[in-house]
């Protein structure tokens, strides 16, 4: 599992371990990771690290400091290392000393066109403003950061890409997008949420000895493959077709049926033992899924079941889906509350419900749900996927290009999917994601597990179904089960 941790935190435990440690050395640490990641990009590009033209772009304060010494560091394997300050009088002193006598050489762009500092460099190394910046690049850093990005090097982020918000993933302004990103002790949130995370390209983390000083829930969590195994439902001897769940679908309309037969195909490849569909789209769900158990409805009344996904494609036909969506959160059982239905939600039903609730919205539905434009959302997830789960007292999944799931507990960490794919942005993907998360809700999952494996299994999916080409919904729907023997390492 991948963690993050906002960066007051990560100060303090620095200031710990700095106080245990002789002075300079975490620096230096990070500065040996910083130098052996940049050294493996040379020999990757061009074949050895002699003779590469390497530039660092450098601010003030330790994140200068720790790319000026990983400079030093290059410059003693015989690169020709130099240096452009964009603060010369605040420039870390002794980083830059080390630099100067390793044979690295001072090239401020005062005089010279910043396209003309970086020309012919192998590697550019963002060493601006790291953890500590907000609201964007100065205006004196854009011209170079432009000219790296144009020049075709391999631009290096040291711990954050400049320009960017280490805690919220916010991008306020131009901002520096590198190639790689090398991250010291521990994930910072923005490495992880959009838009910061397009910024960031690779990631690697180097260890400098924070982890036994961190707290042990952190602020954000991206589970993987061995994670996501260990929450998957797996029957037994035992098992028949009730204990392992029975999943309620309440979706589609006469405008939209196939969003009930889209929503029925994710819950099949869910993990539960049987799904119960209620809802207009009866006849083209038994079409397709005739293991599907049909009624009628209302939805009380259709049978015993361990969890409801209500909402995709109930429309807005006055007296059809509110009644639909009411009595399904009237039940006593967890429900997902999707599209249609977030249309219909009130916070203090919701609230009030004795079962858990996990509402799944895209950014204009949360958006809508917040009272705020979508760009807001957009530009802020974390703060709004938070918001949503406090407003509501839900689980909340935020759709969108990085999916966030937040609890109500405010001290939980938020959960990052990283299996996202700009592939799954195509229409019912996103009842397919309905149908599987409740599915494994009714395995008995708690809502920010189901959540979070239902969002990493749709993902990863849609990547094995794609390999880069165009899937439709049905496709992912069709990719789950080599997802689920993929996770558990069986293919």
């Amino acid at each position: 599992m991948r963690t993050a941790y906002r960066v007051e935190t990560v100060r303090n435990a620095e200031r710990e371990l700095m106080a245990r440690l002789p002075e300079g050395t975490l620096m230096r640490r990070a500065a040996a990771g910083l130098a052996a990641t940049c050294a493996d990009l040379l020999r990757d590009r061009r074949g050895r690290v002699s003779g590469a033209r390497v530039v660092l772009l450098v601010g003030s304060g330790d994140n200068g400091g720790d790319a000026l010494y990983a400079g030093a560091l290059l410059a003693g394997r015989s690169a020709r290392v130099s240096v452009v300050r964009l603060a010369p009088a605040r420039t870390h002193g002794a980083g830059l000393t080390a630099l100067l006598d390793a044979g690295g050489r001072i090239a401020d762009a005062t005089d010279t066109p910043a396209d003309a500092v970086v020309a012919g460099a192998d590697l550019v190394l963002d060493g601006i403003t790291g953890i500590g910046g907000h609201g964007g690049l100065r205006p004196e850093a854009v011209p170079l950061v432009r000219a790296a990005r144009a020049s075709g090097a391999v631009v290096v982020a040291v711990d954050l890409p400049s320009g960017v918000t280490a805690d919220s993933g916010e991008v306020a302004g131009e901002a520096v997008r590198a190639d790689v990103t090398v991250t010291f002790g521990t994930y910072k949130p923005g490495l992880l949420i959009d838009p910061a995370r397009e910024h960031a390209g690779a990631l690697r983390l180097v260890d400098i000895g924070l982890g036994p000083l961190l707290p042990p829930v952190p602020d954000l969590e991206a589970l993987q493959h061995a994670d996501v195994a260990r929450l998957l439902p797996e029957p037994t001897g035992e098992s028949d077709k009730y204990r392992r769940g029975v999943i309620g679908i309440v979706a589609g309309s006469a405008r939209y049926p196939g969003a009930a037969v889209l929503a029925v195909a994710g819950a099949l490849r869910g993990g539960a033992g049987a799904v119960r569909y209620v809802g207009p789209g009866g006849d083209a769900v038994i079409a397709r899924f005739p293991e599907t158990l049909v009624h009628e409805g209302p939805p009380s009344k259709a049978g015993r079941v361990q969890a409801w996904a209500v909402g995709p494609g109930l429309g807005d036909e006055p007296g059809t889906a509110e009644p639909l969506a009411s009595d399904v959160l009237a039940s006593d059982v967890p429900v997902l509350v999707d599209a249609d239905g977030l249309r219909l939600l009130d916070a203090a039903t919701v609230r009030a419900r004795s079962a858990p609730t996990l509402l799944t919205p895209h950014a204009g539905e949360a958006a809508a749900l917040l009272g705020v434009p979508r760009e807001e959302v957009e530009a802020g997830r974390l703060a709004a996927v938070r918001e949503l789960a406090s407003r509501y007292g839900a689980t909340v999944l935020l759709k969108g290009s990085t999916t966030l799931i937040a609890t109500p507990d405010p001290t939980a960490p938020v959960r990052v999917n990283p299996t996202g794919t700009p592939w799954l942005a195509t229409a019912g993907s996103g009842d397919i994601l309905s149908g599987l998360a409740g599915s494994l809700l009714a395995t008995g999952l708690p809502t920010h597990d189901a959540a979070a494996a239902a969002a990493y299994l749709h993902g990863l999916a849609a990547r094995l179904k794609s390999r880069g080409a165009p899937v439709s919904a049905l496709d992912v729907a069709d990719g789950l089960p080599a997802a689920w023997r993929n996770v558990r390492g069986e293919a």
